[in-house]
This record gives C-alpha cells, sequence and structure tokens, in this order.
C-alpha cells in the first residue's frame, strides 16, 4: 500500500526500483554509518528479490518502501520497518542529495503513522549510530527518545507508534 504525505509518495518497494535506486544509494559516504559499501544494480536487485518475497519467519513481516519526491517524480530513497506483534525496528536511508531538507522526517513519521493505525504496532525501535547526529534529529523528530541500552555499537531509540 502506497503512503502519501505532502511531498512524498511512500510506494511499496519493487524489484524493479533497483535500477533506479543503485543510484540514489550509490554516494560511499552514506555508507560511513551503516557500513559497507554501495550494492551495485545487480546486486540491489537480488536483494529487492528477497525482500519483496517476504519473511521467512510468519511471525515476522518486512515493510519496505521507496520514497517518491513527487514534485521532482524521483526517488530519493527508502523506509523500511520489521514488524513482529506490537513491534516494529523501523530505519531510513535518503540519498545524499535529497539530504536536508526534510525528507526522512517526512517519511518515517507518515511510515510510524501507518504502522500505528494499518500494522496494529505500538512501539517504534531504531537503531542509530551515536555519532549520526542526523539520524538521531529524525528519531527524536519522528517521536522516539533514547535509551540506555546499545546494541552493535548503535543507540536503541524506542517511542510509540
Amino acid at each position: 500500500m502506497s503512503i502519501r504525505t505532502g511531498r512524498l509518495t511512500l510506494l511499496p518497494l519493487e524489484v524493479a526500483h533497483a535500477e533506479e535506486m543503485a543510484a540514489v544509494l550509490g554516494d560511499p559516504e552514506l555508507h560511513g554509518f551503516i557500513g559497507g559499501a554501495p550494492l551495485t544494480e545487480s546486486e540491489l536487485h537480488a536483494r529487492y528479490e528477497r525482500l519483496v518475497a517476504g519473511s521467512p519467519d510468519p511471525a515476522v513481516t518486512w515493510c519496505n518502501w521507496v520514497v517518491r519526491l513527487d514534485a521532482e517524480d524521483c526517488l530519493t530513497g527508502t523506509v523500511q520497518a520489521t514488524v513482529s506483534g506490537e513491534a516494529a525496528e523501523i530505519a531510513w536511508v535518503i540519498g545524499t542529495p535529497w539530504q536536508r531538507r526534510g525528507i526522512a522526517v517526512e517519511a518515517a513519521r507518515a511510515m510510524v503513522e501507518w504502522l500505528g493505525t494499518q500494522a496494529g504496532v505500538r512501539t517504534v525501535i531504531a537503531h542509530v549510530h551515536p555519532d549520526h547526529t542526523a539520524s538521531a534529529a529524525v528519531a527524536t523528530r519522528v517521536g522516539l527518545a533514547a535509551t540506555d541500552r546499545v546494541e552493535d555499537g548503535e543507540i536503541r531509540w524506542e517511542g510509540p507508534a
């Protein structure tokens, strides 16, 4: 299901998005906090095939969207949620050219609202690198608060859907 906001449309992830998303996510700087390197189009295609197929665990639902900036008719990033019961772990990535425009906040907020109203989620969790101030700001603006828990070097943030 697509989710609309004032400027964005969150489109359910499709394998066909790999071509455009390879360019959107191609800046090595995006991987400074999450590790790894940009995936090639074929690697992203294979990843999207796995994601679209869904979680192998029937108790877990994967929700993945690409973020389209409607005025420019282009994809700008992704938002995703792994839903288990009444909790969802969320993440967002916005391509470098579209950062600092409020897109991550708008997209993540829309996803969190959808999770609360459409997926029965009550608790939202995100993991943010302690030095990633931009992601911490996004987490704060979508209603999450940092906890004292650190998992794999990242701070666990929690809040209501």
